[in-house]
């Protein structure tokens, strides 16, 4: 198998932080037309002022930027190592899936126990990969 095929479920998962990033400012700066957060509200990151539907993007910005750095850093050990196999590309999709499917509970209806099930089956999904990467090795 071509290890490069590991990189696009590494890359799709990268889109989406981005997209999840140009979310930001619509929401924030929609709010702030609207009156309803000021400049200095963000002067230290989110105050308590921040509304929860504009700061839920940050947030789920965060969680992209958390749990996914050990999936780069899987993947990119997978192409320098050339063990990728279709089970590990499976996993990568598998693992995107569900961080997509977290970020859109999250970004839409928002509902705990749902965001709570993706996320988690995610951070299994995560464990597997690097349970075959070490068994790869």
């Amino acid at each position: 198998m071509d290890p490069k095929s590991i990189l696009y479920p590494m890359m799709a998962l990268v889109a989406l932080t981005f997209a999840v990033l140009l979310i930001l400012p619509f929401k924030r700066i929609g709010a702030a037309r609207q009156g309803r957060v000021r400049a200095r509200d963000f002067k230290y990151g989110e105050s308590a002022n921040v509304p929860g539907d504009v700061s839920i993007p940050n947030r789920n910005l965060m969680n992209l930027l958390e749990m996914p750095v050990l999936f780069y850093v899987a993947c990119i050990t997978f192409y320098v190592t050339k063990t990728v196999d279709g089970t590990a590309l499976f996993l990568g999709w598998l693992y995107f899936a569900l961080r997509l499917g977290h970020s859109v509970v999250h970004l839409t209806y928002n509902w705990v126990l749902h965001r709570l099930a993706v996320y988690a089956a995610s951070s299994v999904v995560l464990a597997v990969i690097w349970i075959r990467l070490f068994q790869s090795l």
